[in-house]
């Protein structure tokens, strides 16, 4: 085929264009990299942790909450559940060096977060603090934060696992410190004694200001929306 002198594209030319514009993946490729076709639960770091067509709004969500309520990047923050840091990759940069934990019992998970969303540089640089228990052992990290965080954990924990965190919770919260917890609402409380995964359990709000109360703290029901129906509840701990 001919093309007029000045069309033609040369090898240099070509080199150039794909430095300055490179080509597009096929929607294939990139929906098998996020996972997007794969149900919530499936062995993928994304949708291992919910619906994976959500990973980017429920993580936006935490954040817009979290700073809404007056997060600064000199809080502290923990992330219980953390999983493959779906809202760790916005944290983790907002945050001061050292500022953000992460409670994540699945170690193949995490690592996945950390090599597909932030990258070791950034974890170099940030310093967050991570650990594996998988017993609610919110005070292995040995301090106090200012703020909390529990998304859709509660959502497939059973009565003695939730009293457990919200008990560990007690212990690493001061007067001042805000914890944000989800569950799924239903008009009969779950009453097994094993995590539920991926399926979810129900709680009434009545059984989660109780859970809240029998661990010496103060839990109101907050309307922020969560684009998976979940309830938000704001846990804070009386003077």
């Amino acid at each position: 085929m001919w093309i007029p002198r000045r069309h033609q594209v040369t090898p240099r030319d070509a080199i150039l264009s794909d430095l300055m514009f490179p080509r597009w993946r096929s929607r294939k490729q990139t929906n098998d990299d996020l996972g997007l076709e794969l149900p919530a639960g499936a062995r993928h770091y994304r949708a291992f942790v919910g619906p994976p067509q959500k990973y980017d709004i429920v993580a936006a969500m935490q954040f817009n909450l979290l700073t809404t309520f007056g997060l600064r990047e000199h809080h502290t923050l923990l992330d219980i559940g953390c999983g493959s840091l779906r809202a760790g990759r916005l944290f983790i940069p907002f945050l001061l060096p050292g500022h953000y934990f992460g409670l994540e019992p699945n170690a193949w998970l995490l690592d996945q977060g950390v090599e597909r969303e932030i990258g070791r540089d950034l974890v170099r640089i940030k310093r967050p603090v991570f650990d594996h228990n998988c017993e609610f052992d919110l005070t292995v990290f040995g301090r106090q934060f200012d703020y909390l965080l529990a998304q859709s954990i509660f959502s497939h924990a059973s009565p003695p696992q939730i009293a457990e965190c919200l008990g560990k919770a007690r212990k690493v919260m001061h007067p001042n410190s805000l914890f944000f917890a989800t569950y799924v609402a239903g008009e009969k409380d779950y009453e097994g004694g094993e995590w539920v995964y991926p399926e979810c359990v129900n709680y009434t709000e009545k059984r989660m200001l109780q859970f809240a109360n029998e661990a010496g703290l103060r839990a109101a029901p907050h309307p922020w929306k969560h684009p998976n129906d979940q309830r938000w509840l704001l846990i804070t701990r009386p003077e």
